[in-house]
């Protein structure tokens, strides 16, 4: 977590806004339209004392996708600075009864939260400094009839569409008139929410959401890392324009085909790089984002944008090449007619879209980072891995203070510890009763086995004596029967 304090709490009197914008474009953001904010709250919510803006970068608001989970933790961080008001700024999509939510607002806790994206792609700075604003107001004199009622009498606005005015998130644009937001009044409803400002049309809303999480992504960063396709690619292309039969493809191709050869080349190099980076998000999975199917969709407009701004880059190399290294004489006498600048634009064109699929996609981006990067589900992955590091440093910090404190002054710690020492006395001498008891044991077993021993040995001597004096009896028998059958 990182922290940027544009002011301190120089009076008590003044109002103090918290801003806990999500880590990247949110925070870049933030950082933008800070000094004009502080005037702004000052001239279009309220003037009686000052206001003080401060800014936290706090990665569990670009983490997490529950609004109630990101206004607990907006809660705690207002109770740790003393903040008057808390605006959290997320650039993930949030949603409510199936539509895109732009932002929420509950004027009993003092927290609102932004969606950045569901306000569209552009202009981002105006609107997302538009909707802090109207928020703060929201939050300063309440949501209800009568706080806009207030809102209205403060400023002196009267007329009908200047109270209308003070109801909207933003000011109306081309965007907002395509893809309004209505605004849904929950104070008597929901004890914690005042107001909730959603998509009007779900499909129009869908679109402007996905624009701005592919302004999010920043599609415009990833051109970089198309320097070494580039390359690849270039030096297919020209190769291939020295042959004649490419002149003749050039010369003859209808519009169409340019299209579709165009179209088939991005669609592969969009394709190839979600493979060879694994970006996509798999759906089905137990362990896949609840809005998988957004960051895929998101994933492949922020990639397609890429790939259309090096194709026109790729394609106005190779015109360039044609017109200086084809002479148009030998050209024409090839195609017989004559050649002009459409013909070297055909060229080139045709090159481009060849050299895109046969020689860019034997290559490898530049940088994997980059592009990985410029999706949502790999952001959020790190900033989850980052939330989780940030929390066991935490956890083992707090543990090992536990452990390793004691209060010298403390009595009952001494008694403790020498309750402990007894303890321990008392179980070395059990231990050690316990190990002369074994050891009696031991002995007596040892001189039961010695006794069953010798009894034994003495058994088997009294019998070898029997047998021996038997044995001698016998012998002592045979010559008188010797004897008697002789005198038979």
């Amino acid at each position: 977590m990182t922290s940027n304090h544009s002011s301190t709490h120089t009076t008590n009197s003044g109002w103090t806004l918290g801003l806990l914008p999500a880590p990247e474009l949110p925070a870049r953001i933030v950082e933008k339209i800070r000094d004009r904010l502080t005037e702004r709250l000052s001239t279009q919510v309220a003037s009686d004392k000052d206001w003080h803006v401060e800014t936290l970068t706090d990665p569990m608001v670009g983490t997490d996708e529950d609004a109630n989970d990101i206004m607990d933790e907006a809660e705690r961080f207002k109770q740790e600075h003393g903040w008057t008001y808390v605006v959290c700024i997320t650039d993930l999509p949030l949603f409510h009864g199936g539509k895109p939510l732009a932002a929420s607002a509950s004027h009993s806790r003092g927290i609102g939260i932004l969606s950045q994206p569901a306000l569209g792609a552009s202009p981002m700075a105006k609107r997302v400094e538009e909707a802090i604003t109207q928020l703060v107001s929201e939050l300063h004199f309440g949501s209800t009839k009568e706080g806009r009622d207030a809102f209205c009498d403060y400023h002196g606005k009267t007329r009908r569409w200047q109270k209308g005015a003070a109801r909207r998130l933003v000011k109306r644009r081309l965007s907002e008139w395509v893809a309004p937001y209505a605004r849904l009044d929950l104070s008597e409803e929901d004890a914690d929410l005042d107001v909730r400002f959603v998509a009007r049309f779900k499909f129009t809303g869908y679109f402007k959401l996905v624009g701005g999480m592919v302004r999010a992504n920043r599609p415009w960063t990833i051109f970089p890392a198309f320097r070494r396709v580039g390359a690849a690619a270039f030096a297919t292309g020209a190769y291939g324009m020295i042959f004649p039969s490419m002149w003749r493809l050039a010369d003859s191709y209808e519009p169409w085909r340019f299209l579709t050869l165009m179209l088939l080349s991005m669609i592969a190099m969009v394709l190839w790089i979600v493979v060879d980076h694994g970006l996509w998000e798999p759906i089905r999975h137990r362990d896949a984002f609840s809005n998988a199917k957004l960051y895929n969709l998101a994933t492949f407009s922020t990639l397609g944008i890429g790939v259309l701004f090096y194709y026109l880059f790729l394609m106005l190399l190779f015109f360039i090449t044609a017109y200086l290294f084809v002479p148009s004489a030998v050209m024409g006498q090839t195609l017989g007619h004559a050649i002009g600048t459409l013909e070297f634009g055909a060229l080139g064109w045709l090159a481009t879209s060849l050299a895109t699929v046969g020689g860019a996609l034997g290559s490898g981006l530049e940088s994997d980072e980059t592009v990985r990067s410029a999706t949502y589900g790999y952001r959020q992955q790190l900033r989850q891995k980052r939330l989780q590091e940030q929390r066991d440093g935490n956890n083992d910090d707090n543990q090992s203070d536990n452990d390793n404190y004691e209060d010298p002054d403390d009595p009952e710690d001494d008694d403790g510890q020498a309750e402990r020492d007894q303890a321990d006395r008392e179980d070395n001498h059990e231990d050690t009763s316990k190990h002369e008891s074994k050891s009696d044991d031991k002995h007596d077993d040892k001189t039961d086995e010695t006794d069953e021993t010798d009894e034994t040995d003495e058994t088997e001597q009294n019998q070898a004596h029997r047998e021996r004096a038997d044995h001698g009896t016998n012998k002592g028998l045979r010559p008188d029967a010797n004897q008697r059958r002789d005198n038979d």
